[in-house]
């Protein structure tokens, strides 16, 4: 009779379940244990595990989730949930946690979950993390239910009924979310990616380690939660950036509607009174002066919540008047923010007077720290960091613009969404604030290059790809014209080490090429739909060589390097 029992379930990855039962069976045997595996694949289950087995087991270890019918055969069971990659990083920690009762036990009547997911721009990532969501709660069994904080705000709102019945709230975002609706609830906290790739798994790490979430937002209540979310830097910043883009979006089409109304003339005093005066005043004078400000105080926000709204909202003006630019505005929003964050946990108040600290006291505080630092210590260094960068990036010319180009260009196709993609964009966007548009151009050209060349290639190479990715291709094609990069991210999960590859070669390309011809665009987003628009993207014939250079070279890699799919 075993120790234990397992039950591995790997869908249609057969080599990862049998990988995940031997290192099972090797730890059990170092660990002086017994242990039965069975190993359930889509086209059957191998060593399939008996009644006599299951009721003598101390407990039984679910991996990779299990269907409702499957997990009925161990009622009564003690039962432990762990994902694949849990066992496959270490299946001695796995069941050592087990057996120590590290791991909390987890029921098969656990079916209730409230979701929320978001990303930065609230286009692709959000509604991807919600599908692999919904599909491995599907697959699982449960009863789930999924809110998307889009770019228009959250659609399908979670009610207040349904958070009350949920068992566990998973958060797949990566910028902040507000948590204060969910005090009470046992709350996990992760990033989209997770969700996309491994969505039972990421349920099953949930159910495990969700930690009761009091009355304000809480980073983590444990050691290990914390370590499983993308916390802290990355997705403040990202945060800030998600308010900021809609006021680049928007002051930058405006200003090339202003020059191609008005020409070059469109900035002078003479013709303010026109309608080409007007639009540059709306877009230049209004837009682009707000969106460093709001950079650095939704930065603050999501560290400090409100209470750090409004120093870092004047810390990131304050960063405009010194000359510190976007680069002062991410400085400010962080000194605003976690200085209002540990002025409110660290002062104390009558509880007469707690009223006055998130009206009075903290943006009173928070604001002079903000400022008095800015003014006197950060302002004046950054204001020459910047203006140093814009000199260089200017007066970046032959060798220099392509090394530049290829950078910005491998960087947006390495993981198409991901914190290198996050970070050559947010880079390329605040420099549009110091009048830098080149870069832009190439982060654009090079995000649009992969799902346009995948979708090429299984019209070209058909052979390379499944009925299923056939099938998807238009749609990919789709979100590529639209410069949404992450369309690719399914053919990329499914063969990482050829389609990679491939996207960040042709990527790279494309944003040489794009420097090395000085094409300047003063958009952010939209994809070729914003090519037409008069003066919003210059060199416009060399800007087309790029994108369609950048994707045949990849369109090409992947016939050469991906191998036929299997029927």
């Amino acid at each position: 009779m075993s120790d234990i029992i397992a039950s591995v379930a790997t869908g249609d990855v057969t080599v990862t379940g049998v990988l995940a039962a031997e290192a099972l069976r090797r730890a059990a045997k170092d660990s002086g244990k017994t242990i039965d595996v069975e190993v359930r694949t889509d086209e059957g289950v191998l060593n399939p595990l008996g009644t006599k087995q299951i009721a003598g087991a101390a407990f039984v270890l679910l991996v990779g989730g299990e269907t409702g019918e499957t997990e009925k055969r161990f009622e009564g069971v003690k039962t432990i949930i762990a994902s694949l990659g849990d066992v496959l990083a270490d299946a001695g920690d796995v069941l050592a946690r087990a057996s120590l009762g590290g791991t909390p036990a987890v029921t098969a009547g656990v079916k209730k979950i409230v979701a929320i997911t978001s990303c930065p721009t609230g286009i692709a990532h959000t509604f991807m993390a919600a599908e692999g969501l919904q599909q491995a709660g599907a697959a699982l069994g449960y009863d789930i239910r999924v809110e998307t904080q889009g770019s228009v705000g959250a659609q399908t709102p979670l009610t207040a009924a349904e958070i009350a019945a949920a068992d566990i709230v998973l958060i797949a975002a990566d910028k902040q979310v507000e948590l204060s609706r969910f005090a009470g609830k046992r709350v996990f906290q992760s990033g989209t990616k997770p969700a996309i790739n491994d969505g039972k798994g990421l349920i099953a790490r949930a159910l495990q380690e969700a930690t009761l979430q009091g009355g304000a937002v809480q980073a983590g209540a444990s050691e290990k939660a914390g370590a499983t979310q993308r916390v802290g830097p990355y997705k403040h910043l990202m945060s800030g950036v998600s308010f900021m883009i809609p006021f680049v979006t928007a002051g930058g089409l405006l200003i090339a509607l202003a020059f191609a109304f008005g020409g070059i003339y469109a900035t002078e005093p003479s013709h303010a009174a026109s309608f080409a005066g007007a639009l540059f005043q709306i877009g230049a004078k209004s837009a682009f002066v707000l969106f460093v400000p709001v950079l650095g105080g939704y930065i603050a926000y999501s560290i400090a919540d409100r209470p750090g709204l409004a120093p870092g909202m004047i810390g990131g003006l304050l960063a405009s008047i010194l000359g510190a630019g976007f680069l002062g505005a991410i400085v400010a929003g962080f000194i605003a923010g976690y200085g209002t964050r540990w002025l409110n946990e660290n002062i104390r108040l009558p509880r007469a007077l707690e009223g006055l600290k998130p009206v009075l006291i903290l943006p009173l505080l928070g604001t002079l720290l903000t400022g008095l630092l800015m003014i006197y210590v950060v302002g004046t260094p950054v204001a020459e960091a910047l203006a140093f960068l814009t000199n260089f990036l200017k007066s970046m010319q032959g060798s220099s613009a392509i090394l530049l180009g290829l950078l910005l260009g491998a960087m947006m196709a390495f993981d198409m969404g991901g914190p290198v993609n996050k970070a050559a964009y947010a880079f390329s966007v605040g420099l549009l604030s110091a009048q830098v548009y080149t870069p832009m151009a190439a982060v654009m050209a090079a995000g649009m290059t992969p799902p346009l060349a995948v979708a090429l290639a299984t019209k070209l190479f058909p052979r390379r790809f499944t009925e299923v990715e056939r099938e998807a291709g238009v749609a990919t094609g789709v979100l590529g014209l639209s410069f949404i990069t992450e369309g690719a991210i399914p053919f990329a999960a499914r063969d990482p080490f050829r389609v990679i590859p491939a996207n960040v070669a042709g990527s790279a390309l494309a944003g040489a090429i794009s420097m090395a011809a000085g094409v300047q665009l003063k958009v952010p987003h939209g994809g070729i739909f914003v090519l037409p628009i008069p003066d919003a993207v210059t060199h416009l014939a060399f800007y087309i060589l790029a994108i369609l250079a950048g994707t045949a070279t990849s369109t090409l890699l992947l016939g050469i390097l991906k191998r036929n799919a299997e029927a």
